[in-house]
């Protein structure tokens, strides 16, 4: 199951087609799709899921095109799954549709990777009508997009995100005298977007809510608790323990431990650990609520053994298992006295007990986490007390505890005794909130807070004091009056705000957020969703991200340690790589990573001043910025602030926006703070790549500070290249490289879109603002903008070089690009170049509108591209499509070439387009530039001039196509080598479907209506049908029409070139080995008369006619001239193959009136061609041979032409039995079925003997026998066929025998014959010791070796098909249904029973190539066969056999969309595996999936 759409990630856009199309697994399967997206007009429910309804544009044959679809107009998430049968759900996943945003008095769409965000502390805003004053800073910094931390009520810690009131407004932004209201907030965020285009989000916290809230108060049920979550009270009591001993400290009680107030080293350290374990723990015995009262287990237990309780109920598990108090009381465990009478009922019963006792002793567990406890305070100290990095908080005091309190206690302090009596009282209890926090490395998908975690207790929780962990259980019943506020909260910010950003997204429950954010796109249905995810996993930010309708993921740039790192999350993060392919407009969808947000520094990270240094702010800035995503910051970082303005402890306002504000001023910004011109400039130019399609990305690491990264416009093909030289070290303290290499830049450098660096100015050094988020007054930018090169002052110098006749690249020689700077170019191609893609793009339109843009007419455009390709190849005949798309490589070196082989790699599998398409089909997807194939496409024109000149050389029609390649490779070769590979792919790729198209429309209606598959087996017909260098065939009668013909290259003289059928690919595909009489008709009927190439095939069934010899065609026809004739059944799929050109052909029956050149006339005529005769004679002779009798011996019969046949295998007997009239012949040192394996290993001891001889009367020969007396029968009787019997001689007297009588006797004769009877005493069955299934069609009848004709094998599903009438319906379903149990492999039958002397897998010379391993041209065979008994039984079993027909033909389709070959092998190993010796692409193989595709 998979699906298709128009991106290629999992994620949707706006007025977008999603496809859900079957994978192999389902097709033929009833099949239910449901999603939760909503139909139209109705309203989205997460809980609401209808079916979708499926489509299938040929409406039969197979599920290859069958697909159901939404049409995406609606952001958010949504699920979908699917089931087959009685299964509801056997799968589904998640689509999340983008929002589409909007912007301005226009209300313009605001592309998802234009967005350039800030973030704004709203406490640091002042009042509401300062707000535009201080907002104006980013509007006038480039950004379209603000993100205000929550605006609510904030908690007494003051943090940002902790809120004491979720409902109402910050009353701090209401001056005295005003009451502003949420409507002011959400009339100053429209004035913002309709206005100043900026688009504004805010904060949503759901997981946590400020110890002060006054609702938590009134609501205790809303959090943590020691009364609804028991589990936390040994925790709580760690909890209490821990803040007496910090009150301890503080009034020096443990100075005589040696421990201090101010921990200051190592020994103070290990008097915690002291303290801890000698006072605090012993104390409050944790133990106790993990433990059994022994005493009373014990005597439980003593209790059981006495009252003769000693049964096992544990299914003999041994393991003593204790079950835990789920009040978490002292002593409340209980002993599982199931498990405890398993673990020790092997002492005696009145053995002493003591000897049990300590199993029920659970205090080592307690020892554990007592011991992790401890580890984790004692790290907590180091880091907030010693380390560097550390905020080091000084001496412990009440204020600033020796770590943080993990929960709340809103009582006041008494001792430790008296605190923990307060757990059994339930009023007091129920006030003991958790406070929430984050857990380093924690599973993110599990609630740290809930039974079962350990987290508190083993106080690995990072906490934050001044929260509440907020408890909504699993849904709104469980916490309703929690979920209603939550939800009022939801509902006020999505009102006002077109966007949210998720808090601590990692930490909130995923059904609260899902939940939560359904409510908001209510009021907002194109909501945007920001997350910050710390996961550490992509697969699960997927999750959130699926589950939530995530559109875009915080990446930050801090994360990065140094310019490589930062250069290589720009690649990361989003684009293309440039000279990507284009890809089609419809392809399947693949998981991704997230939209990005890349921000170059968040709320959450350190100051990059202080951690790299104040130059580096505008060049990693820059990196930022060319990232194809969202990009921004957070206010301050511009202004060059050089502290992390905490989120917590800072008061102070944003400095307002003054153009003439002085560098001293600390509450006021203009263009010359910081780097706020640079930012500018660098938003201006994000927004402007993203709105014109620059979406392909380059970067380049030009050294260890230098990062240089590009971004490319596919349809323009115009780039701007950034070169940032970053400065994580301080230059005035780092040494840093004088020289940075030179840049070579392809194409022509039309300007310099800026040139910033980061100066030194005198403006006084920095002083910390008491009233304002202050700057660095000594910093500043230097900026030019849209300059020409010739006028940049960091560029030195700037030659033109080539790279050969197609690439121009500019030198460019560095002089101040110093550390801290940046410069940026807009670069086109070549003037000539840029023309020439212009051109091709121009020429490409004529297969897809998407190239328009960026195409430019051709002012001199060649004759031959003048025409439309579709017009020139319309002259095409299906035997030039033949060479036009494959010919593999024996076919090409016939004709004096070879397949194009590309060195250290490989060489095509054809040498015409298929070879590139089916290599490309991999490559493009991917957009794998690195391929070898594109590495030889950018180094030369070699493969470019390989697929034109070989066309043009072929002249005529084949010619005219080649030089329409010519003309548009003519343009290619001289444009820059880094976009051949992509231009050379569109030019293919619209050659190659055009001539797809041409193909199946030169076809029959089945395939030109037909599906996908049918298609592709369709085209199986033009890989095998072509006309090689010699004629393949005998010549045809000169009176025959429409034979065609072509002049010899050598001679000049006038031959004939009818179309020959390969057998296989690539050995069997030219040459005398090209040509087989039983391939041929074998796969005849799918490959030519089904695709509607009636007019070859009839040459080719006259050409065969025309050797007919001792009643016999060859196997290997060799042109006629060396045909070998030790066949007994090609002759009968000949005669099959003429009874189907009849029935199918419109007039059909005209053929057997053709005339028929034959070069034998006699047995021992030498070959000419002279004599002619109607083919109904021929087919006469055939017949009337075999009545008569075949007993001949091949001629030069020897080593000369079989190295391996012993003498007796040369003697060639066809006949036919008089009394059952079934063929027969053969003998045990041939093989004269298509089973015709020879053994040719002396050590082997097999050599001259064939492994299947089947000699006596095979199943399908009696079954096409019969099909054909049949059908002269009824031809006969319809006055089409002159012959109503044979004249034959016996005993030395001439007999007439009638078709009539024939078709009669066998007939009657089969099924006594043939059929395995379920009667063990059937007076029919000869060999009954021989029987070893039953229920069965016998391989053979009379064979020289009996039992082999009791050899399950295929074959007689080809007499079902041929001739159904030999079958008694239910007896021939039961005997499919064994084949189908015993034969059927994932791709082709297995030729013996497994049950038999199998042998699955194949090896040189293999002695078993028919004795097990699984050949695909029998199951077309096995499932018409199914197809046809599967109707006569009615309805319902017709409908299930059609679902196993399409479900084992899934796996054809697979298989043949993924061969490069485009075709389906000969066979396979065991159980479908590849073998190698097979031909990859088979004739009869594809032909015969093609026939069921047909027949249904």
């Amino acid at each position: 199951f998979f699906l298709s759409g128009t991106r290629l990630n999992m994620s949707g856009e706006i007025g977008f087609e999603l496809q859900f199309r079957l994978g192999p697994t389902l097709q033929g399967k009833h099949v239910r799709v449901q999603t939760n997206y909503p139909a139209p007009g109705e309203h989205f429910d997460r809980h609401t899921f209808r079916a979708l309804d499926w489509h299938n544009p040929t409406g039969r044959e197979d599920d290859s095109d069958k697909f159901c679809s939404l049409d995406l107009q609606i952001a958010g998430s949504y699920q979908y799954n699917f089931g087959h049968g009685h299964e509801e759900k056997s799968g589904g996943g998640y689509v999340v549709v983008d929002p589409v945003l909007r912007a301005g008095a226009d209300n313009h769409h605001v592309h998802l990777d234009c967005i350039t965000i800030q973030t704004y502390l709203s406490k640091c805003l002042g009042h509401l009508d300062d707000w535009p004053d201080r907002l104006r800073v980013a509007k006038e910094s480039g950004y379209n997009m603000i993100h205000f931390t929550p605006l609510q009520t904030l908690g007494k810690s003051r943090s940002c995100y902790s809120l004491a009131d979720q409902l109402s407004l910050n009353p701090e932004f209401s001056p005295p005298g005003k009451n502003y209201t949420w409507t002011d907030v959400g009339e100053l965020v429209q004035k913002l977007k309709k206005e100043w285009n900026m688009i504004c989000i805010t904060d949503v916290v759901y997981n946590h809510t400020a110890t002060n809230s006054p609702w938590i108060k009134e609501h205790p049920e809303c959090g943590y608790n020691l009364v609804n979550s028991p589990h936390l009270r040994p925790a709580w009591v760690l909890d209490r323990a821990i803040w007496h001993m910090t009150c301890n400290m503080a009034d020096a009680k443990y100075a005589a431990n040696g421990l201090p107030a101010q921990v200051q080293n190592e020994g103070h350290l290990n008097a915690i650990r002291d303290v801890l374990w000698g006072q605090v723990f012993p104390k409050i015995k944790l133990w106790e609520f993990f433990q059994v009262r022994i005493e009373s287990a014990v005597e439980e237990f003593r209790d059981l053994l006495a009252d003769g309780e000693n049964q096992k109920k544990t299914g003999g598990k041994q393991g003593l298992k204790i079950i835990q108090d789920p009040k978490f009381r002292r002593f409340g465990n209980e002993v599982d006295m199931d498990s405890a009478l398993e673990t020790f009922l092997w002492y005696a019963p009145y053995a002493c007990l003591d000897n049990v006792v300590h199993p029920f002793d659970n205090s080592l567990f307690c020892l554990f986490l007592s011991t992790q406890a401890s580890n984790c305070i004692v790290g907590n100290v180091v880091y907030e007390r010693l380390a560097d990095h550390g905020p080091k908080l000084g001496p412990v005091t009440r204020k600033d505890p020796i770590v943080p309190r993990y929960f709340t206690f809103p009582f006041e302090e008494t001792s430790l005794e008296d605190d923990l009596k307060m757990t059994d009282q339930p009023d007091k209890a129920c006030h003991f909130l958790a406070h929430n926090g984050w857990v380093m490395g924690d599973d993110p998908l599990r609630n740290f807070a809930e039974p079962g975690s350990n987290v508190y207790i083993r106080r690995e929780l990072i906490c934050w004091g001044d929260s509440v962990k907020l408890r909504y259980g699993d849904k709104p019943d469980d916490c309703p009056y929690l979920w209603t506020h939550m939800q009022k909260y939801t509902e006020i910010t999505a009102k006002h705000f077109a966007g949210v950003r998720l808090d601590n997204c990692h930490s909130t429950p995923l059904h609260v957020a899902e939940y939560m954010l359904d409510v908001a796109r209510v009021a907002m249905p194109s909501l945007y969703v920001v997350a910050e995810l710390f996961t550490g996993s992509e697969d699960l930010d997927n999750v959130f991200v699926n589950k939530l309708g995530i559109t875009s993921l915080i990446r930050e740039a801090m994360s990065a340690g140094d310019s490589h790192e930062e250069g290589r999350l720009v690649y990361r993060y989003g684009g293309e790589p440039v000279g990507a392919f284009v890809q089609p407009s419809l392809r399947p969808l693949v998981p991704s990573i997230a939209h990005a947000m890349f921000l170059d520094v968040t709320h959450d990270n350190e100051c990059p001043i202080q951690l790299r240094s104040a130059y580096d702010s505008l060049p990693s800035s820059a990196i930022v910025s060319m990232a194809c995503c969202c990009s921004g910051s957070t206010r301050g970082y511009d202004e060059m602030v050089p502290h992390q303005i905490s989120v917590v402890k800072e008061e102070r306002f944003y400095p307002k926006w003054n153009p003439d504000a002085k560098a001293s001023s600390p509450g006021e910004v203009n263009l010359k703070t910081g780097i706020i011109a640079g930012k500018l400039a660098l938003n201006k130019m994000h927004q402007d790549l993203a709105s014109k399609g620059f979406n392909q990305v380059y970067v380049d690491q030009v050294d260890e500070d230098v990062v240089a990264v590009t971004r490319h416009c596919p349809s323009t093909h115009q780039s701007v290249v950034a070169v940032c030289r970053t400065a994580f070290h301080n230059p005035k303290h780092h040494q840093y490289r004088k020289e940075v290499p030179p840049m070579f830049i392809p194409g022509k450098i039309d300007e310099v879109v800026l040139e910033a660096r980061v100066i030194d100015r005198q403006a006084g050094t920095y002083k910390k603002c008491e009233k304002y988020i202050n700057g660095m007054p000594e910093y500043t930018v230097e900026i030019k903008e849209h300059i020409q090169l010739k006028d940049s002052g960091v560029v030195k110098h700037a030659g033109v070089t080539s790279k050969g006749s197609s690439e121009f690249v500019q030198e460019i020689v560095f002089e101040r690009l110093t550390p801290g700077s940046v410069i940026a170019f807009r670069v086109s191609l070549d003037p000539r170049a840029q023309e020439l893609v212009g051109v091709i793009r121009h020429h490409l339109i004529q297969f897809s509108p998407k190239y328009k843009l960026g195409s430019l007419p051709d002012q001199h455009t060649p004759t031959i591209l003048e025409t439309p390709l579709a017009q020139i190849m319309s002259k095409l005949t299906l035997a030039d499509m033949n060479m036009l798309l494959f010919r593999c490589d024996s076919e090409e070196q016939e004709e004096g070439g070879g397949c194009y082989n590309i060195p250290s790699w490989t060489s095509f599998k054809y040498g015409g387009l298929q070879a590139l398409m089916s290599v490309m089909a991999d490559i493009r997807p991917k957009n794998d530039l690195g391929h070898p194939v594109c590495d030889n496409l950018r180094q030369g024109d070699w493969m470019i001039d390989y697929v034109s000149n070989r066309l043009v050389s072929r002249g005529g029609a084949l010619g005219e196509v080649g030089k329409w390649l010519e003309g548009m490779f003519h343009y290619l070769k001289h444009i820059p080598r880094y976009l051949i590979p992509c231009y050379f792919d569109a030019i293919l790729v619209g050659a190659y479907t055009t001539a797809l198209d041409i193909t199946f429309n030169k076809m029959s209606c089945f395939v030109q209506n037909g599906s996908t598959f049918v298609k592709l087996l369709a085209l199986g017909s033009v890989q095998m049908c072509g006309v090689g260098s010699f004629p393949a065939l005998p010549p045809l009668s000169l009176a025959l029409p429409d034979v065609p013909y072509r002049l010899d290259k050598d001679t000049g003289k006038k031959e004939q070139c009818c179309v020959s059928l390969a057998a296989g690919l690539p050995h069997f595909s030219s040459g005398i080995f090209r040509c087989w009489g039983r391939d041929t008709f074998i796969a005849l009927r799918g490959l030519m008369l089904v695709t509607g190439r009636h007019l070859e095939a009839r040459n080719i069934i006259l050409a065969f006619a025309g050797t007919l010899r001792h009643g016999l065609i060859p196997n290997l026809l060799g042109e006629g001239i060396s045909a070998r004739y030790n066949c007994r059944d090609a002759v009968w799929w000949w005669l099959q193959c003429i009874q189907d050109y009849c029935t199918l052909v419109p007039e059909g029956t005209a053929v057997l009136h053709c005339p028929v050149v034959r070069m034998y006339p006699h047995d021992d005529s030498e070959p000419h061609f002279s004599f002619t005769q109607p083919l109904c004679d021929v087919i006469h002779e055939a017949m009337t041979r075999h009545m008569q009798g075949i007993d001949f011996r091949e001629r030069n019969a020897g080593p000369n032409i079989d190295m391996h046949m012993k003498d007796e295998g040369f003697n060639v007997v066809a006949k036919v039995n008089r009394y059952t009239g079934f063929v027969y012949g053969g003998n045990r040192f041939n093989c004269g079925t298509w089973m015709d394996k020879m053994g040719e290993s002396d050590k082997a001891r097999n050599k001259g003997m064939p492994a299947t001889p089947r000699d006596g009367s095979a199943v399908e020969m009696v079954g096409l026998c019969k099909s054909a007396v049949r059908w002269l029968v009824e031809l006969h009787k319809k006055g089409l066929f002159p012959h109503s019997s044979m004249k034959i001689h016996r005993d030395g007297k001439e007999l007439k025998v009638s078709y009539e009588d024939w078709n009669h006797k066998i007939q009657v004769n089969f099924e006594k014959n043939f059929y395995v009877s379920h009667d063990e005493k059937d007076p029919d069955e000869k060999h009954p010791d021989l029987v070893h299934k039953r229920g069965i069609y016998k391989d053979s009848h009379g064979a020289s070796s009996p039992w082999c004709d009791y050899q399950l094998r295929p074959n007689f599903c080809i007499a079902m098909v041929v001739a159904p009438e030999l079958f008694t319906v239910e007896r021939a379903w039961k005997a499919l249904e064994v084949a189908e149990k015993k034969l059927l492999g994932p791709l082709g039958m297995k030729t013996l029973d497994p049950d038999f002397s199998y042998s699955g897998h194949i090896v040189r010379k293999s002695f078993n190539y028919h004795q097990g391993p699984e050949w695909l041209w029998p199951i077309g065979y096995f499932l018409r066969a199914k197809l046809y008994f599967a109707k006569k039984l009615g309805k319902e079993t017709y409908d299930q056999t059609v679902y196993l027909v399409k479900s084992i033909l899934s796996q054809h389709y697979v298989h043949l969309e993924r061969s490069s070959w485009k075709g389906l092998p000969e066979l396979t190993n065991e159980n479908g595996q590849n073998c190698p010796f097979s031909c990859e692409s088979q004739a009869w193989s594809i032909s015969t999936v093609l026939e069921v595709l047909h027949d249904m």
